[in-house]
């Protein structure tokens, strides 16, 4: 069961006073549906996909808790977590890119034999696609108690956007963890170190929009709630 960890999450969210408690709020909720779709017999291995699920949720809370191998991509988004002039989007993106870009190719590695082939990990892998087009109006709904902006901008397209973007990431991780477990070890190492400088480089970008979008970044966080910790209780719903 992914109970404790999806308790975990919540833990590390509440414990949060700064937008550093969003995205772990967001991700105990997906989490949540990963189990409830694995209970409901929606992947092809249940068991495995549990097994998967739980690596690749604990691997946040871990990175957490040990300050001296952060990632640079995880650090980019600790160091504005503070930073009040940023969109509760562009914090969720930060979370979300460090964890899909990042962390997801190394968790498969880790969980696939050395010489074994991944094949037989990809529908599950798919499957998970299926389950994040289906929370995102759960997400967006949250996202719109605490951001006038949010129900505006799905209308608008944001979330068939917001959603080809997360499908795109997460294709573009399994590419990546096809390349990673065909080294050997002292090469997956340097090819995680590049991993890392890519996806801070991508995390760069969120923060830094450019001239035209960081005024409407201005403009849409008059329209946001300020509380963080308010925030926070919003996008976990009822696990709050």
């Amino acid at each position: 069961m992914l109970t404790a960890t999806i308790d975990e999450l919540r833990l590390v969210a509440l414990a949060a006073d700064d937008a550093s408690g969003y995205f772990p709020a967001m991700y105990a909720r997906i989490t949540s549906e990963v189990e409830t779709a694995a209970a409901a017999g929606r992947f092809a291995d249940p068991q495995r996909m549990e097994a998967f699920a739980r690596a690749f949720a604990e691997w946040y809370p871990r990175m957490r808790h040990d300050d001296a191998r952060v990632p640079g991509c995880w650090q980019a988004a600790s160091d504005v977590a503070g930073d009040g002039r940023l969109m509760i989007v562009q914090h969720l993106l930060l979370g979300i890119n460090a964890h899909v870009n990042h962390d997801l190719p190394q968790v498969v590695v880790a969980l696939a034999p050395r010489g074994t082939d991944l094949a037989g990990m990809r529908a599950d892998f798919d499957a998970v696609n299926d389950i994040l087009a289906e929370s995102l109006p759960m997400v967006l709904r949250s996202l719109g108690t605490v951001s006038r902006w949010v129900n505006t901008a799905a209308v608008l397209g944001g979330g068939r956007l917001f959603d080809f973007s997360l499908k795109v990431a997460r294709r573009r991780a399994w590419e990546a963890a096809l390349r990673m477990h065909a080294l050997a070890d002292g090469d997956r190492a340097e090819y995680a170190r590049e991993l890392d400088r890519l996806v801070r480089v991508l995390a760069y970008m969120v923060v830094h929009p450019g001239p035209v979008s960081s005024i409407g970044v201005a403009v849409g966080r008059r329209c946001e709630e300020r509380d963080p910790r308010a925030v926070t209780r919003k996008l976990l719903g009822p696990l709050a």
